[in-house]
């Protein structure tokens, strides 16, 4: 990724002055280029031409640019120290000057690939081209440099992250030197560097202290053998653990989120402005994923002992079919998917069945098959507006705990997957409950489902709400629902809060501290940066390694002085 800017004041700006940038040290090129026609393109060529083997003399012309840039960028540094920043301020005339290229910044493996090559050969040429123009051009460059990889790397070699991640950096530079990439590198920075991530642990307090990141459960990949947590990359197809060969589970965790998806309508229309091209629009908004709909409360009978397991919300974004449900489906780690919940009939294999589920999400594999994959949970929920009808509760393979409610109702009629997981378990079908307008024999359709919306059948099922259009049917269902204290409008996004923390060492620390009195306290600014104990054992087991540093663990609360605990996770780079 590239980004150019102009007239823009980017972060060290302040060291430049109106003088410096009027007396640009770029101005030698410009002088240069206007004395080099003098001469011939063609003489000028021709004298790196060897006249004995007849090739050109690429090293020597390499060799000659680099001293001409190098000139040139010490007398760019000798004029910024000449005209020091509190000379005067920068005029408009001054700032179209200015010129930002910033370009994506690199995890530091060790090695450049031909992909580092081409993106930087672009910002290098972006860079130089506009410099020889005269404008005064920032083009920094970084490391993003936190990350499982380099933990990863560093366990099986027995160093440390960071000595690792060091000793790369310094190869990568070396290899940037050797293709001539002309970065001011007097502007690098390291995200692994203590003097950047306490920014990044700024950002972080500051959204704690407006409710925008919080803390709540969330299905991890845990292997049961080492007690840590995979990433998905770290689970083979079999839904096996790299190291241990454990099959891997699905187990929640608290974890770390920022509340991205209260911009999603926001993020949608914004789209509309951005000059981008329609598929990449398209893709965006359908990765937003905006439904509107109904959510539906279907109460268990018999009900659970346990009061916060009385019933099961759905969401729809078809509430004009809620009297064509066949059954609901729950997801694998459904509250409901426990043997405190579950028949004890069923118990034994409704959870050996969750358990495979787990392990084929965690493996990433194809869902295809988990469309049709299910078993009954021995569960069945009343119909929130005809409580003579129970249905029954399965526990599916294509239900996902983190989308909606983590639960769906099956309507096979009038949708395909339900109808082709219909088909695979068994279950009786419910006539269609909507008909294509105007209306027709159903069985003339191609398929037995109908997906579309339409007018509601006059049958029995479908109540005082036959003959009525979906859009106002839906609308009907929906006051019917909400007056019975059942169902309300709802709007659900397959966007979902951005996951920040990491059971791992090399991150940022969340700067948070638990405190048993005063809750989750955010670290002061003048604490600021909490940095990385040393000196830790890390051997990707046993879960988070911070966890087991405690000196650094245990510390006083900023607001009652009591006793309290470092937050162990560590954060995404953002």
């Amino acid at each position: 990724m590239l980004k150019v800017h102009r007239c823009v004041r980017p972060v060290g700006l302040k060291s430049l002055s109106a003088n410096a940038v009027a007396t640009s040290a770029f101005m030698p090129i410009a002088r240069w280029l206007s004395t080099s026609q003098t001469v011939s393109a063609h003489a000028r060529f021709a004298q790196w031409i060897d006249a004995t083997t007849g090739k050109l003399n690429t090293s020597g012309l390499e060799n000659k640019w680099k001293a001409r840039w190098a000139e040139i960028k010490a007398l760019e540094k000798q004029q910024m120290q000449a005209n020091p920043s509190s000379s005067t301020e920068l005029t408009a005339e001054d700032i179209e000057r200015l010129f930002y290229v910033l370009v994506m910044f690199p995890y530091p493996s060790g090695v450049l690939h031909m992909g580092h090559v081409r993106v930087y050969t672009i910002s290098d040429t972006i860079s130089r081209f506009y410099k020889m123009r005269g404008k005064h051009v920032i083009h920094p460059m970084g490391w993003d440099a936190f990350g499982l990889p380099a933990e990863n790397a560093a366990i099986e070699r027995g160093i440390a992250p960071d000595a690792w991640t060091a000793s790369n950096i310094d190869i990568m530079k070396e290899q940037l030197a050797r293709i001539l990439a002309d970065f001011d590198w007097d502007r690098e920075l390291a995200t692994c560097d203590p003097s950047y991530y306490k920014w990044t642990q700024y950002i972080f307090t500051r959204l704690f202290e407006h409710g925008m990141v919080y803390r709540k459960e969330a299905v991890v990949n845990w292997d049961p053998i080492d007690q840590t947590v995979l990433a998905n990359e770290q689970v083979d197809r079999n839904g096996r653990s790299w190291r241990s060969g454990a099959v891997v589970e699905q187990r929640k965790l608290n974890q770390w989120f920022a509340k991205i998806t209260d911009y999603a309508d926001d993020l949608l229309r914004d789209l509309e402005s951005l000059d981008w091209p329609e598929h990449v629009k398209s893709m965006q908004t359908s990765w937003i994923g905006r439904s509107e709909g109904a959510e539906f409360a279907f109460a268990l009978d018999p009900p659970t002992p346990h009061s916060e397991a009385r019933s099961i919300s759905v969401f729809t974004s078809r509430p004009d079919t809620l009297f064509g449900v066949s059954y609901l489906a729950i997801a694998a780690d459904h509250p409901l998917v426990s043997s405190a919940h579950l028949p004890k009939d069923r118990a034994e294999e409704v959870l050996q069945y969750a358990q495979q589920v787990s392990a084929t999400q965690a493996a990433g594999s194809d869902r295809t098959q988990s469309t049709r994959t299910g078993v009954f949970t021995g569960l069945y929920a009343k119909h929130p507006l005809d409580s003579s009808r129970l249905v029954p509760v399965y526990v599916a393979g294509y239900v996902l705990s983190g989308y909606g409610t983590g639960a769906v109702m099956g309507v096979p009629a009038h949708d395909v997957r339900d109808y082709e997981f219909s088909q695979a378990n068994g279950l009786s079908v419910l006539p269609p409950v909507v008909e294509p307008k105007p209306a027709s024999d159903i069985q003339s359709l191609e398929t037995p489902v109908f997906t579309g919306e339409g007018m509601l059948r006059r049958i029995p099922e479908n109540g005082p709400y036959g003959g009525m259009s979906s859009a106002q049917a839906a609308m009907e269902i929906i006051k019917a629902a909400a007056e019975r204290g059942v169902g309300k409008n709802a709007v659900n996004y397959r966007l979902r809060d951005w996951l920040l923390s990491r059971q791992r060492y090399w991150g940022a620390p969340v700067p948070i501290i638990h405190c048993p009195s005063c809750g989750a306290v955010p670290v002061p600014e003048s604490d600021l940066p909490v940095q990385l104990p040393s000196g830790i054992e890390i051997s990707g087991r046993g879960g988070s390694p911070l966890a087991r540093a405690s000196e650094w663990v245990n510390c006083k609360c900023p607001r009652c002085s009591g006793a309290a605990k470092r937050d162990t996770d560590t954060l995404d780079t953002f």
